[in-house]
């Protein structure tokens, strides 16, 4: 009997101020020079997106990440279980039904008639090496962090069709954790990360030429209803205004990650999406292994003016990264209040006490991580500075702000201060606090035993006391530790072409379907 768990809705701060789908039969541009460097094509069965930077990677077991996720998740592979964004419920997807047979153990049943891009059935063989690959493996997999932690799973295969998962406590989410477990065949390598993988989605790989552009096929012996487009291209632009400008001008069909200043007009639709930005805090290194530092730093911040200026009022003032409609949120914290003279007087007395708040404190930035990105790291600076802190600013692409990110951090860096942004759309509190707050989580500088025992209880309980045990934990870190400065609850702009019909939701930043895109005409 199928058994699938409900995690709450993910409702979010607020309501998109507009759905649009754009379903006009405008006729594009051909032929000509275009903003992105290339010649606008009409996009005849192909659906165009202009994304902010290229995967780093295609490989499954780092889907969690934005960059690879919003292509790989759903198209080129799939998981076990599928969490439904708009309503909150996990459906099935390659397991057709579950079940909790035993406290610490659970049955799969899998899909039949399933094939793998490169020929080969799907079988319960195929399902236990990738969780294997991605939970037990030591190739480093970003969703073996993030989603399972410390978690030890042990996967029996009791036929081709039967996958039986057992974990060393009881697990009450265990489904929904393996809806980030992507299937690849067991022939993948067990050993290193793939660039391009085979997978079971209904997009292929057809051509990768890095740098310029990525292509993906549609996969002619999918197992389920074949997507409308026969093809999705990939280009990627830094700037906004020039990806907005690819959609207004034909070039593209669909531009993601804009600001109200890039200029979509009528084309933009905007919508909440899910994400939280927030500044990480290393609170081992001096001067800001001093509370007292890291709570000058949230009273220095003026959240409000950031949303009202730099976000152009897309966004809300935020609290916790924890947001409403997650398993866990905790209703009763606010966001730290503007208060610089709160700020400056907390430096001076860890001044006064021999702490070594003159010391340089670097904010590392990531461009792209969202719209003025660069804008809200200098806001943060010139305020830092303003409280008595002195602060750089580096911006890094991609893969070397991912230096940061993930443990084993760069063993050279002083004080850091990380730009960052979470989203947790699986629904519940687990797949944020262990990773970004645990002593050892895969994306934490700091945690401190008592948090750790805290998050610990939260992830072992389930109903009401589950949510009762991670909103003490979510106290205790926001009174206790303050490991980092909680920005925003943000609101997401994608640009639509008049040939594309899509509802954006709130996955649409980390996972981006292909098969919800139509042709308008």
């Amino acid at each position: 009997m199928t058994s699938p768990f409900r995690p709450t809705s993910s409702a979010r701060f607020r309501a998109p101020r507009a759905t649009v789908l754009v379903a006009a039969g405008a006729v594009l541009l051909t032929g000509a020079c275009s903003v992105g460097g290339s010649t606008a094509d009409a996009p005849g069965d192909e659906v165009r997106i202009a994304l902010p930077e290229e995967p780093p990677t295609l490989e499954p077991c780092d889907a969690s990440l934005t960059a690879t996720g919003r292509v790989t998740r759903s198209n080129i592979t799939e998981p076990l279980t599928e969490r439904e964004p708009t309503t909150g419920e996990l459906g099935p997807k390659l397991a057709t039904e579950w079940e909790q047979t035993a406290p610490t153990s659970w049955t799969f049943t899998l899909r039949e008639g399933v094939s793998f891009h490169d020929g080969s059935a799907f079988t319960a063989e195929d399902a236990a090496f990738s969780i294997d690959r991605t939970v037990s493996s030591d190739i480093g997999c970003n969703v073996d962090g993030y989603v399972f932690g410390d978690s030890e799973l042990t996967t029996n295969v009791v036929n081709d069709t039967t996958l039986e998962v057992a974990t060393a406590e009881s697990d009450p989410i265990l489904p929904l954790r393996l809806s980030f477990v992507e299937i690849v065949p067991a022939e993948t390598d067990a050993e290193a990360k793939v660039r391009e993988p085979s997978g079971t989605g209904p997009y292929r790989i057809e051509t990768w030429d890095q740098g310029v552009s990525l292509r993906l096929a549609r996969f002619d012996d999918y197992w389920g209803t074949a997507p409308p487009f026969a093809a999705a291209r990939y280009v990627w632009r830094g700037e906004g205004s020039i990806r907005a400008a690819m959609v207004t001008s034909g070039e593209a069909d669909v531009a993601v990650g804009l600001a109200p200043a890039d200029g979509a007009g009528d084309r933009a639709v905007e919508y909440p999406n899910n994400e939280t930005s927030y500044l990480r805090i290393d609170a081992t290194k001096a001067p800001l292994d001093d509370i007292r530092v890291r709570r000058a730093i949230n009273y220095a911040l003026d959240k409000e003016g950031l949303v009202a200026s730099v976000f152009s009022g897309l966004g809300e003032p935020a609290a916790q990264v924890v947001p409403e409609g997650v398993t866990g949120h905790n209703p009763d914290i606010e966001p730290w209040p503007y208060d610089m003279a709160k700020a400056k007087e907390l430096i001076q007395q860890a001044r006064a006490d021999g702490v070594a708040v003159d010391t340089a404190i670097t904010i590392i930035g990531r461009n792209g991580i969202y719209p003025k990105a660069a804008e809200a790291m200098e806001v943060a600076q010139n305020s830092l500075l303003e409280a008595g802190l002195k602060v750089d600013i580096q911006m890094l692409d991609v893969n070397a702000w991912m230096e940061y990110l993930l443990r084993p951090f760069p063993s050279d860096a002083g004080p850091t201060l990380l730009q960052a942004q979470h989203g947790n759309q699986a629904g519940d509190a687990a797949f944020t606090m262990g990773q970004i707050y645990g002593s050892e989580g895969a994306q934490s500088s700091y945690g401190t035993p008592d948090l750790d025992r805290l998050i610990e209880q939260a992830e072992l309980a389930s109903g009401p006391d589950r949510q009762e045990k991670f909103t003490e934990a979510l106290a205790y870190q926001n009174d206790e530790v303050v490991r980092d400065a909680v920005l925003a609850h943000m609101t997401g702009i994608i640009a639509l072409s008049p040939q594309v019909t899509y509802e954006p939701n709130s996955a649409t930043n980390d996972e981006m379907r292909l098969a919800e895109m139509r042709p308008a005409n």
